[in-house]
């Protein structure tokens, strides 16, 4: 069938969001005397929405606090982030959300966080009305890699996983909407470059690489 929808996800994806997660964990875990390295949130916790990074977190580093209180704890660190500020958008994002809106392509954002950095994207660089459709983890009882928020994407926009594609950074997004049954290109960041993506149709550098491909094999 042909290509009809582009799913992207948000955060490494669409916005250069995990540098700025990763200091506001640090933040939350410096109260509990931890010293979260940069290697470690690679390893463990890029791109993993985050209850469930709060899991391991308590786990791992054995803190005498609730999972649902430390992850209120960061989303709330979050928030306060999100009032006065938005997520700068990747390189080539931009570009990418233009081009195949221009060429008739129905866009999704599916995004297994919260819906507050998705809103403020959206508001930041006024493109409210550029998607038809907006999935956050917020919607669905079992975030990526579960399949959930792709699925309802797809009833949401009345298309099926045969005509679209995800677009992600890592390989939980990559497991969800494979979960879904949608082709997805992987775009790994510095983050995710050491996540496995081989159920991706392609791997590719930067968003400028993923509008050539799409371009030139999925819409021939």
């Amino acid at each position: 069938m042909p290509l009809r929808a582009i799913l992207f996800d948000h955060d490494g994806t669409l916005v250069n969001s995990e540098p700025i997660h990763f200091d506001l964990w640090v933040t939350v875990l410096s109260r509990y005397g931890i010293s979260l390295t940069e290697q470690q949130y690679k390893e463990h916790y890029a791109g993993v929405p985050t209850n469930a990074n709060a899991i391991d977190v308590v786990r791992r580093f054995q803190i005498d606090v609730t999972p649902e209180a430390i992850a209120e704890e960061k989303n709330a660190a979050t928030r306060e982030f999100l009032r006065g500020n938005s997520f700068p958008l990747m390189n080539g994002a931009l570009d990418a959300i233009m081009d195949f809106r221009e060429r008739g392509l129905t866009l999704g954002i599916v995004t297994g966080a919260g819906f507050e950095g998705v809103d403020a994207t959206l508001r930041a660089n006024d493109l409210g009305s550029v998607f038809s459709a907006v999935v956050s983890g917020d919607d669905v009882s079992l975030s990526k890699p579960a399949p959930d928020c792709y699925l309802l994407a797809m009833k949401k926009l009345g298309v099926q996983a045969s005509e679209c594609v995800a677009i992600e950074d890592t390989q939980h997004g990559l497991k969800a909407a494979h979960a879904a049954g949608i082709r997805c290109l992987a775009v790994p960041t510095p983050m995710s470059m050491h996540h496995d993506f081989g159920d991706a149709l392609a791997v590719l550098d930067g968003m400028p690489n993923v509008i050539e491909y799409v371009r030139h094999s999925l819409l021939r």
